[in-house]
């Protein structure tokens, strides 16, 4: 569990940054999936959220006690307790004005972000909790993604059940039937409390 004696003091985290930015990126690679050519899922965990905190710590120079209270707390939301899994939603395109057009045409897409465990129906996700990220002319390039799975969900997945994840939108479609074993074994840490 991530908490407050999980962070590192801002010198500590100067002398180890290098090697832990290291260690976190490694990791992320086997918790992100590209849903297409312009969508990216990031799960995140303890970890993935450490380094988050960590840097913010870094670059507002926070030292004080309340304060880095203040920002873990910010970011603890994003860590899984053990029933679900979340992740972090960027839309992705590089040219701006494309990107603009694209955002205009993809507004819901993260509340279209499924979760398919065989046997079961699909699991959309609780977007955006902490905020609306999108009006009525688009949605916003990153959201904030919670699945919430059933125990039986869970329990398949714990024993070595597979699942597969995708996008229902008009505008966007992708569906990937199974997720690589590195990826699902990854995520199912999650679940394990």
């Amino acid at each position: 569990m991530l908490n407050r004696d999980s962070l590192m003091s801002l010198e500590e985290y100067a002398k180890r940054r290098n090697a832990f930015r290291t260690e976190v990126m490694e990791h992320k690679k086997s918790r992100k999936m590209h849903l297409g050519e312009h969508v990216t899922v990031l799960f995140e965990d303890a970890l993935t959220v450490q380094y988050q905190v960590q840097e913010m710590l870094r670059v507002e120079k926070i030292f004080e006690e309340e304060a880095i209270e203040e920002e873990l707390n910010a970011y603890l939301p994003l860590v899984p307790d053990g029933n679900n899994l979340k992740a972090t939603l960027l839309i992705e395109y590089p040219d701006e004005n494309e990107r603009k057009v694209a955002l205009g045409k993809l507004i819901d897409l993260e509340d279209r972000v499924w979760i398919r465990v065989p046997g079961f129906a699909k699991v959309f996700p609780f977007a955006d909790e902490d905020l609306d990220r999108e009006n009525g002319e688009k949605t916003s390039s990153v959201h904030f993604l919670r699945f919430e799975l059933t125990n039986d969900m869970k329990k398949s997945l714990l024993h070595g059940g597979s699942f597969g994840i995708g996008i229902d939108h008009p505008n966007y479609m992708v569906d990937i039937e199974e997720v690589s074993e590195k990826f699902r074994d990854s995520l199912v840490k999650d679940l394990t409390g």
